[in-house]
């Protein structure tokens, strides 16, 4: 289950992610303004650009699915300027997330997970999933939806949430 609540999700929403900036590209083409100026807005003065929303949200998705397998995420420089520059991270995460499979995660849930700055504390898998990693996810991507929505992007609910796995019922 953690593998669908992590790898599966992230990568859908790193995929809506990706739909997002694009509309917010064609907005800054219609209004003729350069997209730069929408990755460098943020919602408020003490809160990160677009440009970092994103590169966090990509962080969080492999950081995540590495700590629950026992791996080593890939690193990436944290140096993107352009929208461009942008895709290819998601793209890189996508393409990493992709490498795993349920399989991977037959022990995640019992893994005590630490970082330095907990100092001596872990979580277990199951509780660094849902307390730390997942919502952290969230809020990155939906911070970054709210900055180009802030900006005047036309974004509504389907945009972040993407297609939903619908099953037809049959009577």
């Amino acid at each position: 289950m953690l593998y669908q609540m992590t790898v599966t999700q992230f990568t859908k929403m790193l995929k809506n992610l990706n739909q997002i900036l694009d509309k917010g590209n064609a907005y800054a083409d219609q209004k003729k303004f350069p997209f730069e100026a929408l990755l460098n807005s943020r919602l408020a003065p003490d809160q990160f650009n677009l440009i970092r929303q994103v590169q966090i949200a990509c962080d969080t998705a492999k950081g995540c699915a590495a700590s629950l397998t026992g791996g080593e995420a890939p690193t990436h420089e944290d140096n993107e300027k352009t929208l461009d520059e942008l895709k290819v991270r998601i793209k890189k995460v996508i393409t990493y997330l992709e490498t795993f499979s349920t399989n991977d995660f037959r022990d995640a849930a019992d893994r005590k997970i630490t970082r330095p700055r907990w100092e001596g504390k872990y979580l277990t898998g199951i509780d660094f999933a849902t307390t730390h990693a997942i919502p952290n996810m969230y809020f990155h991507i939906t911070t970054a939806y709210s900055i180009l929505r802030n900006n005047g992007v036309d974004l509504g609910k389907k945009d972040y949430l993407g297609e939903l796995p619908f099953i037809k019922n049959v009577l």
